[in-house]
């Protein structure tokens, strides 16, 4: 054993090193140099019949290629781990089929807007929209409500920093369109409106309106009553009932309720209409002559208004138990409406 033939084997060691393509192959060859039988310990156990000048060279030599072949062994090892720790390449294939994920279909509340718009287009109304945000006076002051009303209190309504607020209900949008129209006015206004309640199976402190106007010479309770049960007849069928029960509005005299028959209990009674059989679904009555004053329409036309609720008109009509189903986006829920 010399020199010359330690220094041929550290060139062949470490070449297999580097040439190891697994880490299976490389303990192969740290088993070969380094094992208990490898070359290095056989080198070592012979150097006791060398010369002792000899000796102590060539096992200077023998233990520096063990260090070194250690180190790019561990080194070999590291880059294999690397690698299997890598994110693997995803290989897409072009030529599979696309994977189905189903048609989407409209929100419960957008099929009701639509329904509700496409019945009042056919007796001649008309969209009309308005801002979220709007101003006291169009949403109070303009419809006859006075300052010192509840529903002015922070309580109840969504007021601004610059004294704006978030509209409570849709009838600004009837002021704006009587500010802008001379009669005779025809329009219905879909659109979010937003209240302090408190949330519960029936009530949402956002929730959608769709009001109406009617502004003509001798326009009468009559046609009012005639246009909402139209409107109750196409929409819901012979199946649930309209009943009208005397009530008051700043903005109507005279003003009425508009109630639906439970559609969960047939009118004996449940959590849903309070154990009364019945569903308050609008508000509605004569358009109130101050209010024509307010945006200078003449003395001699009458009207009507009415505003109802979206999201309880779904209730009735898809028999949905609370309310908030309608907002807690359940792909389960909605699924039933494609």
């Amino acid at each position: 054993m010399d020199i010359h033939e330690i220094n041929t084997i550290r060139e062949k060691a470490i070449e297999e090193v580097m040439n190891a393509s697994s880490p299976e192959s490389l303990e192969s060859v740290r088993i070969k140099y380094l094992g208990r039988k490898g070359f290095l310990p056989s080198v070592m156990e012979k150097l006791r019949e060398l010369p002792s000048g000899t000796r102590a060279e060539i096992g200077k030599i023998a233990n520096a290629l063990k260090n070194e072949l250690n180190v790019i062994i561990e080194k070999k090892k590291n880059d294999f781990q690397k690698e299997k720790n890598k994110p693997q390449e995803v290989v897409f294939d072009y030529t599979l089929p696309g994977s189905w994920r189903g048609v989407g279909s409209k929100h419960p509340i957008s099929i009701i807007i639509d329904e509700v718009i496409r019945i009042f287009r056919q007796i001649g109304f008309v969209v009309a929209n308005g801002p979220d945000i709007e101003t006291s006076y169009r949403n109070f002051e303009a419809l006859n409500t006075p300052s010192h009303h509840p529903s002015l209190d922070e309580s109840d309504t969504f007021w601004l920093e610059d004294g704006r607020l978030l509209r409570t209900q849709t009838s600004p949008v009837q002021i704006r369109v009587m500010e802008k129209y001379k009669p005779p006015v025809r329009v219905i206004t879909p659109g979010r409106c937003y209240r302090r309640d408190t949330m519960d199976a029936t009530h949402s402190a956002n929730f959608h309106q769709i009001e109406g106007l009617y502004v003509d010479r001798k326009v009468s309770m009559a046609d009012l009553k005639g246009t909402l049960s139209y409107f109750v007849s196409e929409l819901m069928g012979t199946t649930v009932e309209l009943r009208f029960r005397p009530h008051f509005f700043p903005f109507t005299e005279p003003s009425v309720e508009c109630d639906f028959s439970c559609h969960l209990c047939s009118g004996k009674g449940c959590k849903v209409c309070k154990n009364n059989g019945w569903i308050e679904i609008a508000g509605a009555g004569m358009v109130d002559p101050r209010v024509f004053a307010k945006v200078g329409y003449p003395e001699d036309v009458t009207g009507f208004a009415f505003g109802m609720g979206v999201e309880r008109i779904a209730m009735v009509k898809y028999g949905i138990e609370d309310i908030r189903h309608l907002y807690e986006n359940d792909v389960r829920f909605l699924n039933q409406f494609v």
